[in-house]
Parts: C-alpha cells; structure tokens; sequence
C-alpha cells in the first residue's frame, strides 16, 4: 500500500470515528429535552427560564456535534495530510 493509500485509510477510519461523536450529543440533548418537560409539567409558571437555560444547554452540547462532523468533513474531503505527499 503506498502512503497515499494509507493516508486515505487512516482518513477514512478516522472520519467514521468522528462521526460516532454525534452520539453523544444526540442522547444528551434528549435527556435534557425530557427533563425539561418534566420540570415545566411541575411548575409551569417558571416555563421561560427552564426553557431558556434548557436551549442554552442544548446548543452548548450541539457544538461537540458539529466539530466532530466538520472533522469528518475535512477528512474525506480536504484532507491536508494528501498534500505533503
């Protein structure tokens, strides 16, 4: 295999194993959803400020996300190992 192709390998693995980032922040965010609602349900009256601090946490969490996604991204793609060769 020449170094290109285990670069394209390596990129390739790599990538895959960004995207299982999205996990996290997927469950997360579910977990945070579900216990918002439940804390709406008890006290409805403080609804704006459970649901503010609820979002604010939720796009907090989407950022690891996106970075792993935007990793995998630039390694299928723009991969900056390549051009050394």
């Amino acid at each position: 295999m020449t170094d290109r192709g285990l670069i394209l390998a390596c990129s390739a693995i790599g990538a895959g194993l960004a995207m299982i980032a999205g996990i996290g922040p997927g469950v997360g965010q579910g977990i945070a959803a579900g216990h918002g609602a439940s804390a709406v349900g008890r006290n409805p009256g403080a609804k704006g400020t459970i649901m503010s601090t609820m979002l604010l946490g939720q796009a907090v969490a989407e950022t690891t996300g996106l970075y792993g996604f935007a990793v995998a991204i630039i390694l299928l793609f723009a991969n900056p190992l390549i051009g050394r060769l």
